[in-house]
């Protein structure tokens, strides 16, 4: 059953903080970037290539032939960035560590004149009285580390921990905030599946392994980073997901629900949750004749407690168990999982907008999990048109903000215990494999010149912030 939404009102401010009613009153707003998206200077400092420089320069990986070796230049740009983050009302900030900046190769100490940067950005924000959020893994593993087996093979997790710990003893003086990993559904299933993303890699058995050593190795960074801890530590993992509907009641679109479910979501929170794989999906596996690679010890690793679940959240799809033949398997005997539109508004993505589906999710995560959450992505990619100044009146995207961080109230009224929204993202930048078409910042980038120009959802962001804080605009 789907969540049916009130809009926001934001006509007026008495009006807009009836629509956010829910929202505790510490609840943070803030944005998000990543790396290897904004950063560019891919050689500079000691910097050793990622699987996303190699991935880049392989002929048609990458819409238009981008590459994402100057990003946003936020490499040299840092304190223009923070300055704009102040100017808008930003008080938390999710950035990414860099792996190969900081660590060249994966492997051994740590690089100082990479680490440095991060020194100063933390000092930056600090500065301008914005929260640091770190994430340490935004999908550059070493290439060194892809070279000898990646994520598919266990001691990537080791590695992973290595790091992991060795750059919250330079920075943990700073900030309690810090996500292990961001999204590993992505690094293991588009980077290991379906070769979408880096490396473009296409075994599914390669991408189940690469499931379980990023959680195994998520729990190792946990359990070093809390026995260094000399302070408050606040740990989390990012996921991605959406709310999986059946298209209609039958009993095959049920199921493909719940096995899209499965390899979604559940995939990922059981293990770290409730420590254990799910049960279902095992036995999907086994049908396929793959194993997780368990080894005795991993599963109490893997669900070493956490303090927040970070959700990144765009859409929410609707599934049905049958093919467009009418067949509920596929040529290999596989149950069909297919997606089906439902004929909703799309970004420039393609992806349908569905605020009610982040109500539901939320609501049922606080059901099944109980973790706090924080929304640490969440945001749209339109087909901004600026004007002779640059500048973007870009409605749409005012609506698609307006809209989810009204289901994020929404699911706080219903219980959900959700303690932050981090908008996607500061800036337009490097889309991955979309290149630099899909702009998703609130601050459009011209990437002849790297100019920065504030979108007018960076000015709506910035005053319904102040109203719900009850700042002056």
């Amino acid at each position: 059953m789907e969540t049916q939404l009130d809009p926001i009102d934001t006509t007026s401010s008495a009006g807009l903080r009836a629509s956010l009613a829910g929202l505790p009153a510490s609840f943070r707003f803030g944005v998000a970037t990543s790396a290897y998206q904004i950063e560019g200077a891919i050689a500079e400092d000691g910097r050793t290539p990622s699987i996303w420089d190699t991935y880049c320069h392989v002929p048609g990986m990458i819409e238009n032939g981008d590459v994402g070796d100057a990003g946003c230049d936020h490499y040299h740009r840092m304190p223009e960035d923070v300055a704009l983050m102040r100017d808008h009302a930003i008080g938390t900030y999710r950035f990414s560590i860099s792996w190969p900046r900081v660590q060249p190769g994966g492997r051994g100490p740590i690089n100082p004149a990479g680490i440095a940067f991060y020194d100063r950005l933390l000092d930056e924000l600090l500065a301008a009285e914005i929260e640091p959020w770190v994430t340490l893994y935004h999908w550059d593993l070493p290439q060194e580390l892809e070279d000898a087996g990646g994520w598919p093979v266990r001691d990537t997790a080791y590695r992973f921990a290595d790091y992991a710990l060795a750059v919250y003893e330079r920075l943990g003086d700073r900030t309690s905030h810090w996500t292990t990993l961001n999204e590993p559904w992505c690094s293991a299933m588009l980077g290991y599946a379906e070769g979408r993303q880096a490396p473009g890699r296409t075994d599914f058995s390669d991408a189940i392994r690469a499931v379980h050593h990023l959680l195994l190795g998520h729990g190792l960074a946990a359990q070093r980073m809390r026995q260094a801890a000399k302070g408050p530590l606040e740990l989390c993992l990012t996921l991605n997901m959406g709310h999986a509907y059946p298209a209609t009641d039958s009993a095959a679109d049920q199921a493909a629900a719940r096995r899209a479910d499965g390899m979604g979501a559940r995939l990922y929170l059981d293990p770290v949750v409730l420590g254990r794989y799910p049960m279902d999906l095992l036995e999907d596996f086994a049908a396929q004749q793959i194993t997780v690679p368990v080894v005795d010890g991993d599963m109490e690793i893997i669900s070493t407690p956490i303090d927040l679940l970070g959700i990144n959240y765009y859409s929410s799809h609707f599934f049905s168990g049958v093919d467009e033949q009418g067949r509920t398997t596929d040529d290999a005997g596989r149950p069909v999982v297919r997606m089906v539109s439902t004929g909703r508004p799309v970004t420039a993505m393609g992806w349908e907008i569905v605020p009610e589906g982040f109500t539901d999710l939320l609501v049922r995560l606080a059901k099944d999990y109980g973790l706090p959450i924080v929304i640490t992505e969440n945001g749209a990619a339109f087909d901004d048109v600026a004007d002779e100044r640059g500048f973007v009146a870009d409605h749409d995207r005012i609506a698609y903000l307006a809209s989810h961080i009204g289901a994020v109230a929404s699911a706080c009224r219903q219980g959900a215990d959700v303690r932050g929204y981090l908008a996607w993202s500061l800036l337009d930048n490097f889309e991955w494999s979309y290149g630099y078409d899909k702009r998703f910042g609130l601050i459009r980038v011209d990437f002849e010149t790297m100019r920065r120009t504030p979108k007018l959802s960076a000015a709506w962001y910035r005053d319904l912030i102040r109203s719900v804080q009850g700042k002056p605009a």
